[in-house]
């Protein structure tokens, strides 16, 4: 249990290749683990806007919504997931929608590393120290995104170039689904008022 929650996820953001190999062909991933580390995530980034430095954190806790923090982050990386497994199928991608999900996120580890202890030493920065903590959230934000690189790569079996290509393509896809999602909303939502129109009409003249 240790294994699967610790070893392997710190094994994997330093042998990226190995680790993701591992994940798909070893069976070393695990959903639930993949599940946890979404919750770490999102508990960090909770975290680090409630109670990080004053120097650095420019939020209102007052105003913070958790559920809207919960919203942000699980939406999008399942959009993510939807997206690149919509992508891959058609580009004879190899990868499983379960895989994605779990190469996905198992790269958002250095994030939960690097947030939760610069939370806490941010709020014994001086203002000259406050750039060591910016320059460390970005190595997290730029260590995850090459970690999902190898993963997608690793995942369906492609090349760097066509990795690109399909991670590009997922994020139009994803813009694409957001668009068509809020044009069915709208639409539900004309529906609805026009028949509620209509009743009303009915009920007045009844």
């Amino acid at each position: 249990m240790l294994r699967d929650f610790v070893s392997f996820p710190l094994h994997l953001i330093v042998h990226p290749f190995d680790g993701f190999w591992d994940l798909k062909y070893e069976k070393r991933g695990k959903m639930k683990v993949a599940l946890s580390i979404i919750f770490l995530t999102f508990l960090a980034i909770v975290v680090q806007k409630q109670f990080a430095g004053f120097l650095v954190n420019f939020n209102d806790p007052r105003q913070l919504n958790n559920l809207n923090e919960l919203v942000y982050l699980v939406f999008p990386f399942f959009l993510w997931c939807i997206a690149n497994w919509s992508v891959t199928t058609l580009l004879e991608g190899e990868g499983k929608f379960s895989e994605i999900v779990m190469a996905s996120s198992y790269a958002l580890v250095p994030m939960v590393l690097i947030y939760f202890p610069m939370t806490l030493f941010s709020r014994f920065m001086a203002q000259d120290e406050t750039a060591f903590y910016y320059l460390l959230n970005s190595i997290a934000a730029i260590w995850f995104v090459l970690l999902l690189f190898v993963g997608i790569m690793t995942v369906h079996q492609y090349t760097a170039s066509k990795t690109i290509v399909t991670m590009i393509l997922s994020v139009i896809v994803m813009v694409i689904i957001v668009f068509l999602g809020a044009l069915v909303f709208s639409m539900i939502q004309q529906i609805y008022e026009f028949i509620m129109n209509i009743y009303r009409e009915l009920i007045f003249r009844t």
